[in-house]
């Protein structure tokens, strides 16, 4: 077998861990944020946005890469309800990493509030806030983030099984 069979290639893998960090990052700084009315939230909140947009450009990166690139078989011996539920979970995250960003996004236009990213851009908004719209995509993107948040959780047990238990390389494929 070669390297590009048995490992991700090196874009994969740093996109992998950057969107992990930033990933955990976000939900940190989002559920900090819901739950405090400190001075600071503010500026958390314009990082939160900004790096939420950081987030769907890296996305969008990662799924071209993805694409267009080999990937390493699942471990010979796993069942196919096994492999079923690996692609689908797989799939689940890149749709709640589209929806996620694109929700908080969505949340802000109908807020009439315009995202500053980093003082470089700003994606304009709403001239009129509309409250019920705001209303949809801010539940919508809450009950996202709890899901993602069940994801990730079975996603990383199951890294660490397939490390742990089963020692079949499926975590040293993405290291």
């Amino acid at each position: 077998m070669t390297d590009q069979t048995t490992r991700f290639n090196l874009a994969m893998r740093v996109l992998h861990w950057s969107m992990a960090l930033l990933i955990f990052a976000m939900i940190f700084a989002g559920l900090t944020m819901v739950r405090a009315l400190e001075p600071w939230q503010l500026t958390l909140l314009g990082l939160h946005k900004a790096f939420g947009m950081l987030a769907l450009l890296l996305l969008l990166l990662r799924f071209l890469i993805r694409i267009k690139s080999p990937t390493p078989s699942l471990p010979s011996g796993m069942s196919t309800i096994q492999v079923k539920l690996a692609k689908l979970s797989h799939w689940l995250l890149y749709v709640l990493m589209l929806i996620i960003p694109t929700s908080g996004l969505l949340m802000q236009y109908y807020a009439a509030r315009p995202i500053v990213v980093l003082d470089l851009f700003t994606i304009p908004a709403a001239m009129v806030p509309h409250i019920e719209y705001f209303a949809v995509f801010r539940e919508g993107h809450g009950l996202a983030v709890l899901l993602l948040i069940a994801v990730l959780a079975v996603h990383i047990g199951a890294a660490l099984y397939h490390h742990f238990i089963r020692k079949d390389g499926v975590l040293k494929s993405m290291l």
